[in-house]
């Protein structure tokens, strides 16, 4: 079935477009919470108005990202996280406290859902992760997961244990005086 979208549904179109869904779908989920219509004249009107209000309202949106992005960008934030024995952390770091991290250091409030995080962190060492403010404007974020300063004796033995010690250089082996062949 051919449907006008007159709401965003995520995964499946914007305001405005015109899409081919199956039936079952159209009937039983956009057609009754009024996301969708049939693509009738009348329809396609509401749709296209629709749609220049949600641009003009989008491109308010990110003019006002884009700021925030500005001050974002090429951050880098530091986290204190305990370790243990192994090197990895007791727990974990989450886009949670990459948000609240950010806002403390710059004052910008975020959702931690904006935080773009594929896994949590579980090991210390330096990671780039994404900030969406929208979904036009995003930026990207530095963060840092050093030890804490109850962790840092544990952190700086396995440093020295991973540095490879440069031994000292070994004197050149005397070699016999060659013998010439008769």
């Amino acid at each position: 079935m051919k449907v006008v979208f007159f709401e965003d549904v995520e995964g499946t179109a914007q305001v405005g477009e015109i899409k081919e869904v199956k039936n079952g779908y159209a009937r039983n989920y956009l057609l009754p919470r009024g996301l969708a219509g049939p693509t009738t004249r009348e329809n396609l009107q509401r749709a296209n108005a629709l749609a220049q209000r949600e641009a003009r309202r989008q491109e308010k949106l990110d003019a006002e990202a884009r700021l925030l992005a500005a001050k974002l960008e090429n951050l880098t934030v530091s986290i204190q996280a305990r370790i243990g024995e192994t090197g990895r952390l007791f727990g974990s770091v989450t886009n949670r406290d990459i948000a609240a991290a950010i806002q403390t250091a710059t004052g910008v409030e975020l959702e931690h859902q904006q935080v773009l995080l594929p896994e949590p962190i579980r090991e210390l060492g330096q990671r780039t992760v994404d900030i969406r403010f929208t979904r036009n404007v995003s930026a990207t974020v530095t963060v840092d997961v050093v030890p804490d300063a109850a962790s840092k004796p544990i952190a700086d033995r396995l440093q020295a244990a991973r540095t490879p010690q440069t031994p000292a250089p070994a004197a050149p082996e005397a070699q016999p005086p060659a013998t010439q062949a008769e």
